[in-house]
């Protein structure tokens, strides 16, 4: 029987880039299906947040992600975008994908042109080129986000995430009954699945995260 594991996360977070290794590692050759969930960190039409221009934030990325990163043999860059692009319209193409059987190839797309290729996410004409490259028609991509057809999808998927879910931070992993919190190590995500198959109790496990009042770091 497939193990089902709920992936919360924002394509702004750094921790949601770094985390979706050890995941991918973990599930090799397992039984396991992974659905993908948005989860804004700074939902449009309030504030976003300026990591590049914040020594702060953008220090603790450099000085704690990276270094994680680069021990996973992963390159990693802090974008120039400034400030950190809305993500509802990277979502809503999300939805598209999804809905044509590629939701898993366009999420890895759209963080590896953020946090790897420094493409600001935000605007559709990059949603559109990423689209392109897996394989979508880019005409029809692009109506589909300048009218909105994917909105209501997402905002349920949102209301799900902010409150059904209880999910508070991200990445936020739901293995089963089995709640993994911020990042995890490859390691510990294989114990949650194994424990998964081993009980059903509801257990809860914290790592590092991004969160939608302090974001990352």
């Amino acid at each position: 029987m497939t193990l089902k594991i709920k992936a919360y996360s924002d394509f702004v977070c750094a921790w949601c880039f770094v985390g979706k290794f050890p995941l991918a590692e973990a599930i090799k050759d397992k039984d396991v299906e992974i659905e993908w969930m948005p989860y804004e960190l700074s939902p449009s039409p309030g504030p976003t947040v300026d990591i590049k221009n914040d020594p702060v934030k953008s220090g603790g990325i450099k000085s704690i992600i990276f270094p994680i990163a680069e021990e996973l043999g992963v390159t990693m860059n802090l974008p120039p975008v400034s400030p950190n692009p809305y993500t509802h319209l990277a979502f809503e193409g999300y939805q598209y994908a999804k809905a044509h059987g590629k939701g898993g190839a366009y999420i890895h797309r759209v963080f590896g042109a953020y946090y790897q290729e420094e493409k600001d996410i935000g605007k559709v004409s990059v949603l559109i080129s990423l689209a392109a490259e897996l394989g979508f028609d880019e005409m029809e991509f692009k109506q589909a986000l300048e009218t909105r057809r994917y909105q209501e999808a997402h905002q349920k998927a949102l209301h799900h995430a902010y409150y059904e879910s209880g999910v508070r931070a991200v990445p936020t992993y739901i293995i089963g009954n089995q709640v993994l919190q911020g990042f995890h190590r490859k390691e510990a995500i294989e114990m949650a699945i194994q424990k998964e198959l081993d009980t059903s109790d509801l257990s809860k496990t914290e790592g590092e995260s991004c969160r939608m009042d302090d974001h990352c770091l």
